[in-house]
């Protein structure tokens, strides 16, 4: 069985949906495929960032690196969700660590190709930040949430 082209599938995820054809299609020249078998480090906390990721298979888990004591997991994304926003955000540092919790396949897109597109062409640019924009919002709530729990804060402290 084939795989439409990647534009296609590009149109068919949520966070892709309702880009132009243009647009998608220069996404889908930015971007490769990529394997990771369970357990790397796809990205450490405070690395440089030039990547954002769509997961095809498997699972991902962000976590929070411990100054001490174990790593907190915020959150597992699996197929359809995407992974990565500190390409687009001075200094450009991983926020978070990424783990690869089942064997993975995603498409790596290159930040500094899109960030130079976004530049270029501010229609595109806004598009993409309005997107990105949403799921920081929605990571950074989990992210509080989690830590709320996992360590017992009080309401309104976190």
């Amino acid at each position: 069985m084939t795989q439409p082209p990647l534009e296609e599938y590009l149109a068919s995820q949520p966070f892709f949906s309702g880009l132009s054809l243009e647009f998608l299609a220069f996404l889908a020249r930015c971007c490769r495929e990529r394997k990771i078998e369970a357990g790397e480090v796809l990205f450490r906390q405070g690395d440089k960032a030039q990547h954002f990721f769509l997961i095809r298979d498997g699972s991902i888990a962000i976590e929070v690196p411990a100054l001490t004591g174990p790593t907190l997991s915020v959150q597992t994304l699996g197929p359809s969700q995407i992974l990565g926003w500190s390409w687009l955000i001075a200094p450009y540092r991983w926020s978070f660590q990424s783990r690869v919790e089942a064997p993975t396949v995603l498409l790596e897109f290159d930040g500094d190709a899109i960030l130079t597109e976004c530049e270029a062409d501010p229609a595109f640019g806004y598009a993409l930040c309005k997107r990105f924009a949403a799921l920081m919002s929605e990571r950074l709530e989990v992210a509080r949430q989690r830590m709320m729990a996992q360590w017992s804060l009080p309401a309104g402290f976190a």
